[in-house]
């Protein structure tokens, strides 16, 4: 199927060219049609399979058939509430790329700035809100944002949304919406919960569901690296010597562990950058910008930024902490391997976190390859003291010789983790 038989109007065919895309992902086959009857959808999908287009494009034609005069203030018809401030900003760039030849207004709201720049963009109207739970309520309150005239209702992400507290946010949006309205419903898992939360969204609605959350990419390479809880900075750096590793999205566990690696690796002279919960939303757009651009080399980001963070083409994932819910490794890792693309998951492993491994495995229902030939292997039991002594000795003249070679060649790193 290609998207020209998907009967969208000419100007969103025209972007989808430009922006290259021919044929569409499975969710967006199954979902577009039926939102273009105005159908509310209740959708099973992970990031990475298309959603964003999937609900996009739908919402810009039927808004783009329907413009109100070009005079006077244009109320909001459409609102896309999604958990981070991240993925707002990615959905918002998307309807701009979608609608650029529409006439189409999108806005986005989010927490962390100061508002004043998003009031004016919401009086200066626009067709299309999307926007964080927190933020929104907050303008409501203020009086800025109306949900009454509400069209076309979007909740993406929605086990996220539960994840992070918004329950009770979510319910206090919905309470303002107009019961005459089509609603979208996206989420990567649908547990009771989240089932219980679509039926008090959702009109009889169409059940599409892609990619269950038990299945990862056929085009990510996956690897772990057994090692110690003491020698996983060192396994890391020795992976960066591959200049072939020009561009990866590191996971940590915690925040205070996110900006503990950034602060080494920058301190080895390679580019690093940390984004989580607790960073300015200007700290953490400028990191993203910069690791898109290449400036920065390693992004470093917890589990909050997982489903948040959308790179074109990023081929390297390391987990630097192995996740204890086997479900958060298949949403990290598929931040690579995207739309077809070629992608690689690195696991480093310290002994405590092999029960967790067995847990990702059995639910992947696949074996992941255990690279043994590197220089910080897995030790069986404790090293008395003696063996650190010899093993610190080792470590350091690795080092050294590691950056002797690195000062010989121009700081172009040697390369030994290859494509396979």
């Amino acid at each position: 199927m290609t998207f020209e038989e998907l009967e969208l109007i000419a100007p969103l065919q025209r972007a989808l060219q430009q922006e290259n895309y021919t044929h569409p992902t499975p969710i967006q086959q199954q979902a577009i049609p039926h939102a273009l009857e105005g159908r509310d959808i209740l959708a099973s999908a992970q990031t990475g399979t298309g959603k964003t287009a999937a609900f996009s494009l739908p919402i810009l034609q039927h808004l783009a058939g329907s413009l109100p005069d070009k005079k006077g203030r244009r109320p909001v018809r459409a609102l896309i509430l999604t958990p981070t401030r991240e993925l707002a900003l990615q959905i918002w760039e998307s309807l701009r790329a979608y609608g650029r030849h529409t006439q189409v207004r999108s806005t986005v709201i989010y927490g962390g700035v100061k508002q004043t720049k998003q009031v004016e963009a919401i009086r200066r109207g626009a067709d299309i809100l999307v926007a964080t739970p927190g933020r929104l309520l907050d303008l409501m309150g203020q009086g800025y944002v109306h949900l009454n005239n509400i069209d076309h209702f979007v909740l993406d992400e929605a086990d996220r949304m539960l994840d992070m507290g918004f329950i009770h946010d979510i319910r206090k949006v919905i309470a303002e919406l107009p019961k005459e309205r089509q609603s979208l419903f996206f989420s990567a898992t649908l547990p009771e919960n989240i089932v219980d939360l679509s039926r008090t969204i959702l009109t009889r609605p169409v059940k599409v569901a892609v990619d269950p959350v038990s299945s990862t990419a056929e085009t990510i390479q996956q690897y772990v690296y057994q090692t110690n809880k003491g020698t996983k900075n060192d396994l890391l750096l020795h992976l960066l010597e591959d200049p072939d590793l020009d561009q990866v999205l590191l996971f940590s566990r915690t925040k205070h562990g996110a900006d503990r690696i950034a602060r080494k690796l920058n301190k080895e002279k390679i580019r690093a950058a940390a984004i989580h919960g607790d960073k300015s939303q200007n700290q953490r757009q400028n990191a993203l910008n910069e690791f898109k651009n290449g400036k920065v080399r390693v992004l470093v980001a917890t589990d909050i930024a997982s489903r948040g963070i959308d790179i074109d083409q990023l081929k390297y994932v390391v987990n630097f902490d192995i996740p204890n819910e086997a479900e958060t490794y298949v949403h990290r890792i598929g931040r690579s391997g995207r739309a077809g693309e070629e992608g690689v998951s690195i696991s480093l492993c310290e002994p405590e976190e092999l029960a967790y491994m067995k847990d990702i495995e059995k639910l992947i229902s696949k074996k992941i390859e255990v690279v043994a030939d590197h220089p910080y292997p897995q030790t069986e039991r404790p090293m008395n003291a003696e063996e650190k002594r010899q093993f610190e000795k080792e470590k350091n003249r690795r080092r050294q010789e590691f950056f002797a070679n690195r000062k010989k060649s121009g700081n172009q790193r040697g390369g030994h983790f290859r494509r396979r």
